[in-house]
């Protein structure tokens, strides 16, 4: 039986590559059947980088019927995967995030989470010696991978493995990374075609806080304007976003990549009051501005007070 390969239901650039990478080395090395599939349509960055590297965009699955072997990339959040995942054989989970809990397995699986940057960068330890018969398409996922997750080094959850790592696809693609990551980067400030609603689920996690449930969203540019200049519609449509996925409130934050720092839209008191306790800020508007905060995984989410 085929083994499906997927991260969350956010696809980024991580979620997408991700299983690209281990759907490989399953089929490739481990001489196994696998597929990469996605959770939903990837961002625009993602999109970017199947198309720059002529990778086949996986097939996109809702639903994944009971039994059905898996392996579990990028996450181990349930709230971020298909409903029923405890009905499935969950094989194996590569991950870089916190452990939630909630998942279930029909026997021992083999588990690897370490505090790194980018699940990418934890496949290329795991692969090993057999990186030597990736092809070139597979590791410009891979370089991809890490330098979305790291922003180019700017993230503070960048470690040295993540750096070296990159440098070493890089070498052998022969990818200059300063003007590659430029093009990734201006991919993913293409929102314009995006919905408020689409945006505010782009890359977005489910988190509760206090007993409030907030839908915690980010959004990395290297041009912030254009989706301040949007932050009216975008806090009016907050409210419909949040009853629809039963949270109690949504939590974007605008990412400046290069001037490394971030904007959370403040749209009432209670957005407010986190942004106080949480970031020790002066709100004085709809919007505040948050020096340095760069990472939801390291910076934002450990910081939630209501």
């Amino acid at each position: 039986m085929t083994t499906l390969v997927f991260g969350h239901k956010s696809p980024d650039t991580d979620s997408t590559g991700s299983p690209i990478i281990w759907a490989w080395y399953l089929n490739e090395i481990k001489g196994q059947s696998a597929k990469p599939v996605l959770l939903g349509e990837p961002n625009t960055e993602a999109a970017f980088v199947l198309k720059r590297w002529n990778l086949d965009k996986p097939e996109i699955v809702s639903e994944v019927a009971a039994d059905t072997p898996v392996v579990i990339v990028d996450t181990n959040n349930p709230a971020e995967l298909p409903t029923g995942i405890n009905d499935c054989d969950i094989t194996a989970i590569i991950d870089h995030h916190k452990l939630v809990g909630g998942l279930e397995t029909k026997g021992p699986i083999d588990i690897r989470i370490e505090p790194l940057a980018c699940t990418a960068t934890i496949m290329w330890k795991m692969i090993g010696k057999d990186m030597a018969q990736m092809p070139k398409d597979v590791k410009g996922a891979m370089l991809s991978c890490i330098l979305s997750d790291t922003l180019e080094f700017r993230s503070p959850t960048t470690t040295q493995e993540d750096k070296a790592i990159a440098y070493d696809l890089a070498k052998d693609l022969d990818v200059d990374i300063s003007a590659y990551a430029a093009e990734m980067f201006e991919a993913k400030s293409d929102v314009s075609a995006f919905s408020d609603a689409e945006l505010l689920r782009m890359d977005s996690k489910e988190y509760e806080v206090d007993g409030k449930q907030f839908r915690v969203s980010v959004l990395e540019t290297t041009a912030p304007q254009i989706l301040i200049d949007r932050k009216d519609s975008l806090m009016a449509s907050m409210p419909g976003v949040a009853t629809e996925d039963g949270a109690d409130q949504v939590l974007l934050f605008v990412i400046d990549i290069l001037n490394e720092e971030a904007t959370l839209l403040v749209p009432n008191d209670l957005v407010k009051t986190v942004a106080e306790k949480s970031f020790d800020a002066t709100v004085k508007g709809d919007t505040v501005v948050l020096p340095g905060i760069m990472s939801r995984k390291k910076q934002i989410i450990p910081n939630l007070k209501v």
